[in-house]
């Protein structure tokens, strides 16, 4: 297995760890699980750059890097939604399109098509990944203030439900959008793997 797929599937490890770190009690866990969903969101942008550089661009990277990405967003977001800080209607539509695009993706490798990540798709798991790292660092200065009342912090965190709100609408119509350009512009492929 190259370097690049060992990165990828480190990606997959490292949310199960950010998600144990998210529920401890306490603002230290709060700390943790934001700086572990930083290096794993980090992987996602070394892996890449690292198999196209070495020139080991596999099937296996190109369909499990899309996967591990999910894993880690999807697990993000619903350790918000059992947090009660997004809507679950959001998280519903988020899960939908990325198990959608995820079982036409093993569709068609299943008929040895490759359908890779686009770059819609790419800008997508971006605007999710600074979406979550925003939630994160309200959820740390919410702790901070929990635990040391932290009065200068106050204002900020008035706002923070709304914001998370404007945040969270944004990400979910891009997700949906990029997943219906996805379809479309793999469509051909994707009528060929079913009826194949």
């Amino acid at each position: 297995m190259t370097l690049a797929n060992q990165i990828t599937l480190s990606r997959i490890i490292l949310a199960f760890l950010f998600m144990f770190l998210l529920f401890l009690p306490g603002w230290l866990g709060k700390v943790l699980a934001l700086v572990v969903f930083i290096a794993a969101a980090l992987t996602d942008l070394l892996d890449g750059r690292l198999a196209r550089g070495r020139g080991e661009v596999t099937d296996f990277g190109v369909l499990m890097d899309p996967i591990a990405d999910k894993v880690l967003v999807l697990a993000a977001f619903l350790a918000f939604l059992e947090l009660k800080l997004i809507a679950a209607w959001m998280v519903v539509l988020i899960v939908a399109r990325e198990l959608l695009v995820t079982g036409l993706r093993l569709l068609a490798a299943s008929k040895g098509l490759v359908l890779g990540a686009e770059r819609g798709g790419k800008h997508k798991t971006v605007s999710q990944q600074v979406a979550i790292i925003t939630i994160l660092v309200v959820l740390v200065l919410q702790s901070l203030n929990e635990d040391f009342d932290l009065s200068p912090f106050d204002r900020v965190l008035g706002i923070a439900d709304r914001v998370i709100f404007m945040l969270m609408l944004a990400v979910t119509l891009l997700t949906l959008g990029s997943g219906i350009g996805y379809i479309r512009r793999n469509w051909e492929k994707i009528t060929r793997a079913a009826a194949g």
